[in-house]
């Protein structure tokens, strides 16, 4: 039982919000069928050196994209900026991520598939590998980690309950990717801390 009162806790730089260590979430494929590339208003949150990157592995996996996804990297780009002034990945009819791809009826990342593949060096976006958790740049170097919560990941949060993976647990990987694997056993360190003095 989390305590109400409790609403954020730092480790390093890194401003967390309670519920990235006290949901449950685990990805459910079969069940949500990829629909997080498919629907909302704009495209994944992108850093700027990632546009580079994304570019980089458009030969590898272009001919996996729809046309309608190619014509809009021709007249765009790989990105763009939303209504709210963020950058993002370019979509597809207000919707699909220029990198969807289809595979036995499920909506994959192509740049994703081709990295498990071995026929590129970048994944994906730093946004995606990290759903549903979302960074955000604060004031004095800081960032802040918050969880998205959607309707579509209603399976995820489901099987994560069902497994009992906390949505941190099941984005270990990423997490080490983005702040280390010495900030990652320190978040465990702290986690721990809380539930002895029953904050968590």
């Amino acid at each position: 039982m989390v305590n109400h009162e409790f609403r954020l806790f730092q480790v390093g730089n890194v401003i967390i919000s309670p519920d990235v260590v006290t949901e449950f979430f685990c990805c459910d494929l079969s069940k949500c069928q990829g629909r997080c590339c498919i629907e909302g208003e704009s495209g994944a949150p992108l850093a700027e050196d990632e546009i580079a990157q994304m570019e980089a592995v458009l030969p590898a996996i272009e001919s996996e994209l729809s046309e309608k996804a190619r014509a809009v990297i021709e007249s765009q780009g790989v990105a763009d900026i939303d209504r709210d002034g963020d950058l993002v990945t370019s979509i597809v009819d207000g919707r699909d991520c220029i990198f969807t791809c289809y595979e036995n009826g499920l909506c994959l990342c192509a740049s994703e598939r081709a990295f498990r593949q071995g026929r590129t060096a970048w994944c994906k976006p730093r946004s995606c590998s990290l759903y549903p958790i979302r960074e955000k740049r604060l004031s004095g170097g800081l960032v802040g980690l918050n969880l998205h919560r959607w309707d579509v990941c209603e399976p995820a949060r489901q099987k994560g309950r069902q497994l009992g993976i906390r949505a941190y647990q099941f984005l270990r990987e990423p997490l080490i990717a983005r702040f280390g694997k010495k900030w990652y056993e320190e978040l465990e360190e702290t986690i721990i801390e809380l539930h002895k003095n029953r904050v968590l």
